[in-house]
């Protein structure tokens, strides 16, 4: 999707290198799906639900350009806009991660034989709540330049009011976050773009159960290396030190922007 705040390793320095576009959604699909869903791509008649969840900022339309390519290699695909970020989302309605939460568990059907979960940056808060709550509707967990929270952290417990997109729009180009989109992609972006309410940047996580541990991971990792984010996850650094509770994960270099 287009790019959202980037809460894994904004703070971290990050290694310099080249970047090169890629839409891994374009890729082959038995590429994709060996390389994000672990699983070999005889799956016969099974059926594997995708859902997508967008960042700070966005709606299911982040994923427009994704959808049909999964579509057309055979998944059952969702994505989502999450509560609060509807278009005409109050100003004065609370929203919190427990509801971010609910509305993506009610897209992984429980009838399907095979669900995998991909957010993308912020999303990694209420995804990773879902594995907590429910561990058993997720079959894989896919991270798009992101890694799961430890419990009791928040985005930004400091923040004052709703997060805008003007509010870090300087800093993800001077991050590089916009790498590889395209004039009209930055339009569609600045136009479509909500503002991430205050409750959800301010909110700390609360995690509980360690069986989330035990779901399968792939970080597909875009703005940053995977040798950083293993790094920097050794280092303790707060958005990517969950990384190593987790007993199995996969990190594929997609080398572009946010």
């Amino acid at each position: 999707p287009v790019a959202d705040s980037a809460p894994a390793i904004a703070r971290a320095e990050s290694p310099k290198g080249r970047r090169v576009g890629v839409d891994w959604a374009s890729r082959s699909g038995r590429e994709v799906y060996r390389l994000v869903c672990g699983w070999s791509n005889s799956v016969g008649t099974m059926t594997t639900r995708i859902v997508l969840v967008p960042g700070f900022w966005l709606g299911q339309w982040a994923w427009d350009d994704v959808v049909p390519a999964l579509r057309e290699r055979g998944f059952d695909v969702v994505a989502l806009t999450l509560p609060g970020l509807e278009p005409d989302h109050r100003p004065d309605a609370t929203v919190t991660l427990a509801d971010q939460a609910a509305a993506i568990e009610a897209a992984l059907d429980v009838d399907v034989e095979r669900r995998i979960l991909a957010v993308h940056s912020g999303a990694a808060f209420p995804g990773t709540l879902v594995l907590d709550r429910r561990p058993e509707l997720v079959d894989r967990f896919v991270l798009v330049d992101t890694a799961p929270p430890k419990p009791g952290l928040a985005f930004n417990a400091e923040q004052v009011g709703d997060f805008t997109v003007g509010d870090a729009w300087s800093g993800l180009q001077e991050e590089g976050s916009f790498t590889d989109l395209t004039a009209a992609q930055l339009e569609t972006f600045r136009e479509r773009a909500v503002p991430q309410p205050a409750s959800l940047v301010t909110e700390a996580v609360e995690l509980t159960n360690d069986a989330r541990h035990q779901i399968p991971v792939t970080v597909i990792c875009t703005a940053f290396p995977a040798s950083a984010y293993q790094e920097y996850a050794t280092q303790g650094v707060p958005f990517l030190a969950a990384l190593l509770d987790y007993s199995d994960v996969t990190y594929l270099d997609l080398p572009t922007g946010h």
